[in-house]
């Protein structure tokens, strides 16, 4: 059962419930747990805690944890959820037969849209409003996780306002090859002795337009463009995949729910109230959406200058106050360090900076990254109990040729 917080108004319908369980993908099959056929019940205490009973392909399923999650995660964002308790089973084989057979009718009858893998995490970094810094930490969050040793996409989804090709250090057209699209790529070297070297592979309208022309783009011609990026580009093997989202609450926002529904974001905000007020307008947007909100990051916390002493320019506490408002953790502050702009103008990430030099702010976003990575939002490891299965079922057919 998830901590307790306070309850935002009267306990959900059981429906709202369904409705965000519809957003757990099972990442082997490429399908929601719902239309699977593994949600057996759900259960809206009048307290505001939830039960949802989940039928596991076999016991013991090495997606068990992932699963719980991802239910405790989307149900958990919620209004009015005081609670989740997930209960666990598994399938009889007569489910499981009937779970296969939609498996493969769906991946006959209807293939994914894009490109990204099931097994992607896909994660919007998202403002209330401009000038919060977000590209910034959407580059140094993207740089930090590839210097795990991970493939990061990079989506520029900010098509006025793009930024990222400049801040990352890429230029030129974008490739395309076999009538798709092709990611630009920098290799990030590793941050440990002995680690592999990591991927970034960026998107951006930056490769198609010139940095100082103006993209007069509106509604349905916006979500076109975020659309191409997404079906018409050849991403292959990604881990992460950031989308650097434009401020507010508009065209680009929506379509990336309607168009990447198992998204999940990250909001970023000052610490200033009135950065913090606006922010939440972007929280309440995701989930009117059926995106579940992973985090809150504050950026541009207080300076400290170099005798020690800190002055926080822009208030203190906003971070704090946001992610408490709307329930979620604060991943981590990222202090005023003009070491940031800089790299981001000469396309060197601030994060990136060799390990014995990196200052306050490159270490913040480390630890931010380190928090996505190993807490709020782990790489998806396929170890396979719906894979085996598979090839079960595949061997099995095959005797009868």
């Amino acid at each position: 059962m998830q901590p307790d917080r306070p309850q935002d108004g009267a306990p959900p319908e059981a429906e709202a419930v369904w409705k965000a369980l519809v957003q757990v993908i099972d990442p082997e099959l490429g399908d929601n747990i719902v239309d699977l056929g593994m949600v057996r019940h759900v259960a809206v205490a009048a307290d505001g805690v939830v039960t949802v009973q989940v039928a596991l392909t076999v016991a013991g399923c090495p997606l068990r944890a992932q699963l719980d999650r991802d239910v405790r995660g989307r149900v958990g964002s919620l209004p009015g959820v005081a609670g989740v308790e997930v209960e666990m089973g598994h399938m009889t084989p007569e489910e499981r037969a009937a779970l296969m057979d939609r498996a493969r009718t769906k991946a006959q009858e209807n293939p994914l849209v894009t490109d990204i893998p099931p097994t992607t995490r896909v994660v919007a970094v998202a403002s209330g409003k401009g000038g919060v810094g977000k590209s910034s930490v959407t580059v140094n969050l993207a740089a930090a996780l590839a210097a795990r040793g991970l493939v990061v996409g990079v989506l520029d989804a900010d098509i006025w306002g793009f930024s990222v090709p400049r801040m990352l250090g890429l230029e030129g057209r974008i490739p395309a090859r076999d009538k798709k699209m092709v990611p630009l790529e920098r290799v990030v070297p590793s941050s440990g002795p002995g680690g592999a070297d990591g991927v970034l592979k960026v998107v951006s309208m930056g490769f198609l337009s010139g940095e100082e022309e103006a993209i007069m783009w509106r509604g349905l011609i916006l979500n076109r463009a975020l659309q191409h990026f997404l079906e018409d580009v050849t991403w292959g093997h990604l881990d992460y995949l950031l989308v650097d989202m434009p401020p507010g609450t508009g065209d680009i926002q929506m379509g990336l729910a309607r168009m990447l529904p198992r998204a999940e974001m990250i909001i970023v905000t000052s610490p200033a109230l009135a950065a913090q007020k606006v922010a939440a307008r972007a929280a309440d947007m995701a989930r009117r959406g059926h995106l579940r909100v992973a985090g809150v990051v504050e950026n541009m916390s207080a300076f400290e200058c170099e005798h020690g002493q800190s002055y926080p320019l822009f208030g203190e506490g906003g971070g704090q106050r946001l992610a408490d408002s709307i329930g979620v953790p604060l991943l981590g502050s990222v202090p005023l360090d003009p070491a940031v702009a800089a790299g981001g103008d000469v396309g060197s990430p601030v994060v990136l900076v060799s390990s014995g030099a990196v200052g306050a702010a490159g270490a913040a976003f480390q630890s931010i990254a380190t928090r996505v990575a190993e807490d709020v939002l782990p790489v998806v490891e396929l170890s396979g109990c719906t894979a085996r299965m598979l090839e079960n079922i595949e061997a099995a057919a095959s005797q009868f040729g």
